[in-house]
């Protein structure tokens, strides 16, 4: 941690007394700084465990507000370190507010900063990709389904040449039931792709601590191009976060087959974030194998 301090203090051209993790992600933690005197800077230090995130991030955060009506925190420079286990530090505005997953002062404040969220996610998803899917370094011209079913034989074949403890004999065998079901998961499936966030949780989106208004939206995921359906799973839980489901769909319905898929995504999804960071979202992996269960043959 010192040296790290010590190598953004070279790069700030000012010298910082400390850093406070503030936030750890799966790919990420994120850090604020505090000048010699122990005021707080305005800037966030975003240390990516993996190379290259950063610089995907960077793209994303810039397209999305570029594109949409929501505010993103601005980049103000990457940085290429050498302080383990970091590979990239992203230097990045710091927003003053708190995640959506506090509650509101009252429920009129909650349905308007529903409508407000709604309206945010759906200004990016009116932009059509135009034949394109993936993620900010790798974007092709092809449809989402086949798109998809290489990224799960990816990751299907990357975990079978691997020691993976933390899955069962019976975790495996549901994962290559769920690839086997693939066809029959997305048959009829005609989404096509649109700019998506890739992230969207209640912790990704940032209100006013005082009016409960939206200020803005934060941690995007590496996919760029994708159907709605898969910029809303991450939202398939009870309480507030469904609620936020619930009134997107009444202002834009998705497929009623998304009902199992977004199970599967959320499934494979946990397989991804193992095989980047070698650690495992055990409950999320189990909730999601329970719901999904019941749709395989």
């Amino acid at each position: 941690m010192e040296q790290l301090k010590a190598e953004l203090s070279q790069v700030l051209g000012e010298p910082l007394s400390r850093l406070e993790c503030v936030s750890e992600q799966p790919y990420a933690h994120l850090f604020a700084l505090y000048d010699a005197q122990g005021h707080a800077v305005p800037l966030l230090a975003k240390s990516y465990l993996a190379a290259g995130i950063a610089r995907q991030e960077a793209y994303k955060l810039s397209m999305l507000s570029r594109e949409g009506l929501v505010r993103m925190p601005a980049v103000y420079g990457l940085v290429v370190t050498r302080q383990s286990p970091y590979k990239d530090v992203l230097l990045m505005e710091r927003l003053r507010g708190v995640p959506v997953e506090a509650p509101t002062r009252n429920p009129q404040r909650w349905e308007t900063l529903k409508e407000q969220i709604v309206e945010g996610i759906l200004a990016w998803h009116r932009i059509d990709s135009h034949g394109c899917v993936g993620t900010v370094d790798s974007t092709q011209e092809n449809n989402w389904r086949n798109w998809y079913r290489q990224r799960v034989e990816v990751l299907w074949v990357t975990l079978s040449q691997m020691q993976a403890p933390q899955f069962t004999a019976a975790d495996r065998a549901l994962l290559y039931r769920a690839r086997a079901n693939l066809p029959q998961l997305f048959q009829d499936f005609d989404d096509s792709a649109v700019l998506v966030h890739g992230n969207l949780t209640l912790r990704s989106m940032v209100k006013d601590a005082r009016s409960d208004q939206l200020l803005a939206m934060v941690n995007p995921g590496v996919v760029l191009w994708a159907p709605r359906e898969y910029d809303l799973f991450r939202l398939s839980e009870e309480g507030a976060a469904g609620e936020l489901l619930g009134a997107y769909l009444q202002r834009a319905p998705v497929a009623e087959s998304f009902v199992a898929r977004r199970w599967l995504y959320a499934l494979w999804e946990a397989v991804g974030r193992l095989l980047h960071t070698g650690q495992l979202d055990q409950p999320a992996f189990a909730h999601a194998s329970r719901q999904l269960l019941p749709w395989l043959s």
